[in-house]
């Protein structure tokens, strides 16, 4: 048994703020990934342009890096086009109301909550993974399914929603899986970003115990949890999908 030498509850506290944070991202990372693969399979051109080019750009970075960049690198873009925005506005004002002294009433400043910035940057991540899964199980639907679907006069949205969906759900389940698994583990980064999840509160409690094996340990069995009860539910619901199937 391990002894965490009264931390049990702020660890608790931040696995949940990492459950959080993985939800949250995951609903981001689908509706991207939607996004992405219904525009990859789009006859228009720059639609594929910009889906190809996010996919190629997010897969091709460590999670790491990106985290980095977009959080330290979007805060100072924010708040340099915040700077820009209230001089132009203030200039603006004075030169066609010189009586009068104005001054712009937006922020300078923002200080991006890390748990914000933490679901932003794990959804944009793996939003570029979920596009390929779900423009995967997408070509894996019949073709023919979609044709007669038209044939009976269904409309795209209805066509989308009663044929093309279900079957993509049953193709898509297995990457989907993977991704939800590594993207679960992937939550481990938003520590560097100073969010209090339980690996930050490890790392602290390690940092003043002077015991970082048992801390770490913690941690690791936490997300061993996390990942076989995910592992189980994915089976129920594949074998769910399985049995329509047949």
């Amino acid at each position: 048994m391990l002894d965490l030498q009264g931390y049990e509850a702020s660890i608790l506290k931040g696995a949940l703020i990492t459950i959080e944070v993985a939800l949250l991202s995951l609903l981001l990372a689908m509706l991207l990934g939607m996004l992405g693969a219904l525009a990859k399979l789009s006859s228009m051109g720059w639609a594929r342009a910009i889906a190809t080019t996010y996919t190629t750009i997010i897969r091709g970075i460590p999670d790491l890096v990106l985290m980095m960049l977009i959080f330290f690198g979007g805060q100072m873009l924010l708040n340099n086009s915040l700077y820009a925005i209230n001089e132009s506005i203030n200039e603006w004002f004075s030169s066609n109301n010189p009586e009068h002294e104005w001054v712009a009433y937006l922020p300078d400043y923002i200080d991006v909550s890390p748990f914000i910035a933490g679901v932003l940057t794990i959804g944009f991540i793996f939003g570029a993974y979920m596009a390929e899964t779900f423009r995967g199980a997408i070509m894996a639907v019949d073709k023919g399914e979609l044709e007669a679907a038209k044939a009976y006069g269904m409309s795209s949205l209805m066509t989308f929603r009663r044929v093309l969906l279900p079957q993509m759900i049953r193709h898509a389940l297995p990457g989907f899986g993977n991704n939800w698994l590594v993207l679960l583990k992937t939550t481990a980064l938003v520590s560097i970003i100073g969010l209090e999840d339980m690996v930050r509160m490890s790392s602290l409690a390690a940092g003043s115990t002077k015991m970082p094996f048992t801390f770490y340990m913690a941690v690791a069995i936490i997300f061993l949890f996390f990942t076989s009860v995910s592992t189980g539910l994915l089976k129920l619901v594949e074998r769910k999908f399985s049995i329509h199937a047949r």
